[in-house]
């Protein structure tokens, strides 16, 4: 069989739309040595294509960072085969927080240098010296304390849209943009009690060890993050300290958490957080944009994107050919995204 997909995306979509059965969107990630990832992408690769699960996994010598949708008539089959693994036995996994079934429409498994691109050499630090991590109720318990001091370790384009009260949201376009920008901040507070957070814990794990590396003391990090918090409070009916939505990296592009709506569209201002990709396939620029502006541009950033958009297919090819594209994160920052604060409290 062939190990990856080659059908169109649009036929993909339109074929997840009309299932008729559920699905369970799960995250889970582990830093373990992997001898031969090429050899188990392939594995794993054929396994969930059997088992009807699509997603996005990256696999490394360093471990594993997936995200997948997995039928739930498959689920149980699905779990057993990825704990029969000795890399992941009873790797925990993180249920979506909101699941309409339709967070991925194919399936992509790839090896990379790393699991997450943290610019980082570790070979420098030791990286399984990682911070405390804290269950929920003990993340709301600190976060109460006045000498500590919580990161959000996220993009921010995740924070914009939803974030812990009183957290520091670096103004970061990466996770290895973000780590020098944190170290900034910990100048002068390196006797603060130091929270992290991020979406599934992932980031957390490499940042808290860096930062004790760097001589941080006090450095906790919020066990399997955002995802598991929201699932913890739940459970044991404690108070929610999350504003907004969390951002994820799939179709849905965000969970509601709670009802406050933090941010604002990118074009007219009006209170909003759903993001959207720039409907010129050129472009698929990430912003918010309302559902007011939606329908006035036509799902595009700009006019001139919407213009490009409304063009017939090989013309938007013409316009393309020979064309350098432009970095999406400067336009973003320069016409479309407002000035955020680098520390954001309610």
């Amino acid at each position: 069989m062939q190990l990856y997909n080659l059908e169109d995306k649009n036929i993909l979509k339109k074929k997840l739309m009309e299932e008729p059965f559920k699905r369970v969107t799960v995250s889970f990630y582990r830093y373990v040595i992997i001898e031969n990832p090429h050899e188990l992408r392939d594995e794993l690769f054929k396994e969930w294509h059997e088992l009807n699960a699509f997603g996005r996994t990256y696999l490394a010598k360093e471990g594993i960072n997936a995200q997948m949708s997995v039928p739930e008539e498959n689920w149980d089959e699905f779990v057993a085969k990825v704990h029969a693994r000795p890399y992941f036995k009873d790797i925990p996994f993180k249920i979506a927080v909101e699941d309409d079934g339709k967070s991925f429409y194919k399936l992509k498994v790839k090896v990379r240098n790393k699991i997450v691109a943290d610019g980082l050499n570790d070979g420098d630090f030791d990286v399984t010296n990682v911070g405390k991590h804290l269950t929920a109720k003990e993340f709301n318990e600190a976060l109460a304390d006045p000498n500590a001091l919580v990161i959000d370790m996220r993009n921010h384009y995740e924070s914009e849209v939803g974030h812990f009260e009183g957290a520091v949201c670096p103004d970061a376009d990466t996770f290895r943009e973000e780590l020098p920008k944190v170290e900034e901040i910990l100048k002068g507070n390196e006797d603060k009690k130091v929270l992290l957070y991020c979406t599934g814990g992932i980031r957390c794990e490499k940042a808290s060890a860096y930062l004790k590396h760097k001589g941080i003391q006090d450095v906790n990090q919020l066990h399997g993050g955002i995802i598991d918090y929201v699932r913890q409070i739940k459970a044991e009916n404690l108070d929610n300290k999350f504003k907004g939505k969390n951002f994820v990296f799939d179709e849905r592009l965000g969970e509601r958490i709670s009802d406050e709506i933090i941010s604002s569209c990118h074009q007219c201002g009006k209170p909003c957080d759903d993001h959207t990709n720039c409907s010129n396939d050129d472009c698929h620029l990430l912003f918010i944009q309302c559902s007011e502006c939606a329908e006035k541009f036509d799902g595009a950033c700009t006019p001139k994107c919407q213009e490009i958009a409304n063009l017939p297919i090989e013309e938007q090819r013409k316009i393309r050919k020979g064309k350098e594209k432009p970095d999406a994160h400067s336009v973003y920052k320069s016409r479309l995204r407002p000035k955020l604060n680098k520390s954001i409290s309610e």
